[in-house]
């Protein structure tokens, strides 16, 4: 049977009364019902352990109450349940699909927004950034190089108390090195698309820089509270979805949540190094989607893989530089 099968079949067993509004309070009201007592079964197993010998039975009555309350809902809104559930899916893939190509084919995103214009207007697909930290005035400010070439306005925190915010460069970074994606780092660099008019406006103007800052700082209020997403291996949903809805008329709106989530996360192992060293190299792969970090004294520090707590320092004779591998 399908969804839409059991829906029909359903809504002829409704005995709900057509008032209005209760029409709809009721089944809302059966959700939580059941909901609860579903809970109540798992909690009687949790006491009787295999001696629940109805516990199966039970959680496929109540599972089945439940569907029946949310059909009744769906049904009465005129929305199709095989739909909804197929939208479920698509946005589970968005979320985690990443998760699983990294773990069993290390395939790598791979957007590439401007394989269409002239060299020069093109992101390049390797770089290395260097960041310094030094004291000026009454402040510390960070400064980027690229060959000993300085880019960028020298950047302080902008605030009263010192929170590493100069350094938040290094998110713009990972979201050109992850999504190859940036209109900050391509105004840094002199790469507007400025053959084609339109995008050098949409794509490369002002109002997408505005964005990408404001996501930036968006996210950063976000790890803020959660120790710098230091131990942490998922993005909250809402934040990842704002994200998207900020960028929804602009052409990474093709990258999806798990997308920015990778570039959230390999974004915030690279700067809690340079934050927690005062500095350090920038390595971006745009073809392998990542960005690593090697101290300026040739070790790296780069916590990897699944584990965001993990902590590595090789000697630069072992290894020139260690990706982000999540």
């Amino acid at each position: 049977m399908n969804f839409s099968d059991y829906q029909i079949q359903a809504m002829s067993t409704d005995q709900i009364p057509a008032t209005k509004g209760t029409d709809l309070i009721v089944p809302l009201l059966g959700l939580v019902g059941e909901a609860g007592s579903l809970i109540t079964e798992y909690k009687k197993y949790l006491r009787d352990g295999d001696a629940h010998k109805l516990f199966k039975e039970c959680v496929i009555e109540e599972l089945g109450d439940i569907l029946w309350y949310l059909s009744n809902f769906a049904s009465k809104f005129n929305l199709d349940l095989d739909e909804i559930a197929e939208n479920n899916l698509k946005k589970c893939h968005n979320r985690w699909d990443w998760r699983d190509l990294e773990k069993t084919s290390g395939k790598a995103t791979n957007y590439i927004f401007d394989k269409n214009f002239p060299e020069h207007e093109r992101l390049p697909r390797n770089l290395e950034i260097e960041i310094t930290e030094l004291q000026k005035a009454n402040s510390v400010i960070m400064r980027a190089f690229i060959d000993k070439q300085k880019i960028g306005d020298d950047l302080t925190d902008n605030a009263m108390l010192s929170d590493g915010y100069r350094f938040h460069d290094i998110f713009h970074m990972s979201y050109m090195a992850v999504l190859g994606w940036s209109p900050v780092i391509r105004s840094l660099l002199k790469r507007k698309r400025k053959s084609s008019p339109a995008i050098d406006e949409v794509e490369d103007g002002g109002r997408a820089i505005a964005i990408e800052e404001g996501i930036s700082a968006l996210v950063f209020t976000y790890a803020k509270d959660h120790a710098f997403l230091e131990g942490i291996s998922a993005i909250d949903y809402q934040i990842l979805k704002t994200v998207k809805n900020m960028t929804a008329h602009l052409e990474v709106s093709k990258c999806s949540l798990g997308d920015w989530e990778k570039a959230i996360l390999m974004g915030y192992k690279v700067w809690r190094c340079v934050e927690k060293n005062r500095g350090g190299t920038v390595i971006i792969d745009i073809d392998a989607s990542s960005i690593s970090y090697k101290q300026n004294n040739g070790f790296i520090c780069l916590d990897l893989a699944y584990n965001p707590s993990q902590s590595w320092v090789v000697p630069p004779n072992q290894e020139e530089h260690l990706e982000t591998n999540l």
